[in-house]
């Protein structure tokens, strides 16, 4: 398993990126080769992707989810294996601290390149600084779920 870690800062209040963070079905909007995210229920999500030039579906089950803190994730299935954690730390008012940490294992020749050259964690900083855009940009999120996942329920 390889991971990943990045952070980024974001100008808007804790609750809003919290918030946006949760509308699964809009992170094609800045995620780099997802293509689409659709919610099944509560609990599970159905990813489409592409990235150069593989195309994978996978479904990922959120196996921890505590409002304003963090969502936890798992891949079930599929040839897709990651887990990982996304946390919001309140820095004052009006801005907040995103943590991403996820291991997800490389599969095939071009996925092992592309983690070995740094291009997985180039990818996730990326995608971290257009949810800053887009989140900044609007001002508030496109929606919420603010319900509460306890491990092992």
């Amino acid at each position: 398993m390889s991971m990943v870690k990045q952070s980024i800062d974001v100008d808007v209040p804790l609750h809003t990126a919290y918030d946006q963070w949760t509308q699964f079905e809009e992170f094609p909007h800045f995620m780099e080769g997802v293509d689409e995210v659709r919610q099944t229920d509560d609990r599970h999500t159905h990813w489409r992707t592409s990235m150069a030039g593989v195309e994978r579906e996978f479904d990922a089950e959120i196996v921890d989810q505590l409002p304003d803190e963090r969502v936890s994730w798992r891949t079930t299935g599929g040839e897709v294996q990651q887990i990982g954690t996304v946390t919001f730390q309140r820095l004052d008012e009006a801005h907040t601290r995103v943590n991403l940490a996820m291991d997800f294992r490389p599969e095939g020749m071009a996925e092992r390149a592309a983690d070995v050259l740094g291009m997985v964690d180039r990818r996730v900083k990326g995608d971290l600084h257009r949810f800053k855009t887009f989140i900044e940009d609007r001002g508030r999120a496109t929606g919420a779920w603010r319900g509460r996942i306890s491990p092992g329920n």
